[in-house]
C-alpha cells in the first residue's frame, strides 16, 4: 500500500486496449444529442410542512408529558350481568319462538274459505248509475 501523499507510478496504472483508447481518442463531444434536465426531487408544499410540524409538536408533547401531574383515580367495576326479571322475559322470548318453529302443522284442520263481502257485479252497478 501507498501512504498518504504519495502518488502511484504511471507503470501501476491498469493497461488499455488499443482499440478502446483509439475509441476514447476520437470521441467528439459535439455528436452528443442535446438533453434537457429535468428535477426530480419535488419540494414539500406549504401544507406539507406545517402538517409535519403538527406531527412534530405532538410527538415532542408527548415525549416531554410529566407524568406526575396525573390524579390517581379508583376504577369501579360494574356488574354487566343482567337481572333475574331480564332472564325470565328472554327465555320465555325463547320458548316463544320455539314453539312456533317447532309447531306440527299436520294437526290444523282444513277450512274453507268463504267470500263475505263480494265485489258487486256489472248488472248492480249499471243499476247504481240509473238510480
Amino acid at each position: 500500500m501507498e501512504s498518504a501523499g504519495q502518488e502511484a507510478a504511471p507503470a501501476s496504472y491498469p493497461r488499455v486496449g488499443a482499440d478502446f483508447k483509439s475509441e476514447l481518442e476520437s470521441f467528439r463531444p459535439e455528436t452528443l444529442a442535446k438533453a434537457d434536465t429535468q428535477e426530480k426531487n419535488v419540494l414539500p408544499t406549504a401544507a406539507d410542512v406545517k402538517c409535519e410540524k403538527a406531527q412534530r409538536s405532538v410527538i415532542e408533547g408527548i415525549e416531554g408529558f410529566d407524568a406526575s401531574r396525573l390524579k390517581h383515580a379508583e376504577t369501579k367495576e360494574k356488574n354487566p350481568l343482567p337481572d333475574q326479571e331480564a332472564i325470565q322475559a328472554e327465555k320465555g322470548v325463547q320458548r316463544f319462538i320455539e314453539g312456533i318453529e317447532s309447531f306440527d302443522t299436520s294437526r290444523l284442520k282444513h277450512a274453507e274459505t268463504l267470500e263475505k263481502n263480494p265485489l258487486p257485479t256489472a248488472e248492480i252497478i249499471a243499476e247504481e248509475k240509473r238510480a
